[in-house]
């Protein structure tokens, strides 16, 4: 390695990013990671020591799991000495969730973990891969007074750097295929890239060392209230053998429909220890559940209101607090708590 150059470590995990197309069969292929930079010369011009570390064979991104994340993390942790900053090459499809559980599953991170991808592959003439690289590249490697610039885990994509626990995937036509409804981005890239120091999280100990918390909890399930919900599908949920805890996408600011029945249910679940976290299917603002008597019937019943918490980060934080083996109080402390910023209190 050349001394006094930026060290990135690439991880490419699959997706479309790492596709290019045969030349004889036309059909899409990965390419070996360790001839990026002929796949992307211009990366040649910022002089870092880039390495990559390929999944083999590369995953499709609906079939990403837990058993991968924690494979992410550890190849972070084995390499974290060594290396100045990392960017994750992922499909875009579970991206969200899986910027949002590295970002519980990696305490006191003080290095930029950057996931990024494409819509196209990076050999295409228009493709956004190349852009998309290059700038995560630039901020994994950015240090102001000898430090990282932005020592969290995040998503950037076409321009915009967004924290990880708080993006959705939001098209999948556009180039902008993520946003960041309830938190404003952390960089933005033009001529040059313009960082939002204010919004970006700093450790207060940049000297702890990392922590990487393997155990995850899928004791879990989502229910999305809607129009007509059915009382058995309730109740078969809430028999699922293991369930630990019950994400109920509501409507609005946290309200659901008053009926009876799905009250006795939701005390049911309650009573058999399983945690109710309440959040809102609305994709910018926040439950409250004080607002209006059908939100305050949950709260009362004991359902915990979940902030303006995305789905994607409800999930990761949910098998992230379970799996330290959190009850009772202190579980309920820990998601009133933001823990890595993905809420705001």
């Amino acid at each position: 390695m050349v001394k006094n150059k930026a060290a990135i470590l690439i991880i490419y995990t699959g997706g479309t990013i790492g596709m290019i197309q045969d030349a004889e069969s036309g059909v899409l292929k990965p390419f070996p990671f360790d001839h990026i930079l002929e796949e992307v010369p211009e990366l040649k011009k910022f002089g870092y020591n880039i390495t990559s570390h390929a999944f083999d064979p590369p995953l499709d991104s609906s079939n990403v799991s837990p058993e991968v994340w924690i494979e992410i993390a550890e190849i972070i942790e084995t390499s974290y000495s060594a290396y100045d900053g990392f960017v994750v090459l992922h499909g875009t499809d579970t991206m969200a969730y899986s910027a949002s559980a590295l970002s519980f599953m990696l305490e006191n991170l003080n290095k930029p973990v950057i996931f990024t991808g494409s819509q196209l592959p990076i050999d295409s003439p228009r493709t956004d891969g190349k852009e998309n690289l290059i700038s995560a590249l630039e901020i994994a490697a950015a240090k102001k007074n000898n430090e990282a610039i932005v020592p969290e885990v995040c998503i950037f994509f076409e321009n915009k750097l967004l924290r990880g626990n708080r993006t959705i995937k939001n098209n999948v036509e556009d180039f902008n295929a993520f946003r960041s409804p309830n938190y404003p981005p952390l960089a933005e890239s033009g001529v040059h890239i313009r960082y939002n120091y204010q919004a970006i999280h700093y450790p207060k100990d940049r000297n702890k060392k990392l922590i990487v918390h393997r155990n995850l909890d899928t004791g879990i399930a989502i229910l999305k209230i809607f129009p007509g919900i059915n009382r058995l599908l309730i109740g078969s949920i809430i028999q699922t053998p293991g369930l630990k805890a019950l994400i109920i996408e509501t409507y609005g600011s946290g309200n659901a429909p008053d009926a009876t029945w799905l009250m006795n249910e939701l005390h049911r679940a309650l009573h058999k220890g399983i945690l109710v976290l309440n959040i809102s299917q609305c994709r910018v603002g926040r439950v409250e559940m004080e607002m209006y008597e059908t939100g305050l019937r949950l709260s009362n019943a004991g359902v915990i209101g979940g902030h303006d918490i995305t789905t994607e980060a409800a999930v990761t934080k949910l098998m992230y607090i379970l799996g330290q083996g959190l009850t009772g109080r202190d579980l309920v402390k820990s998601l009133n708590s933001s823990l890595r910023g993905e809420i705001t209190l």
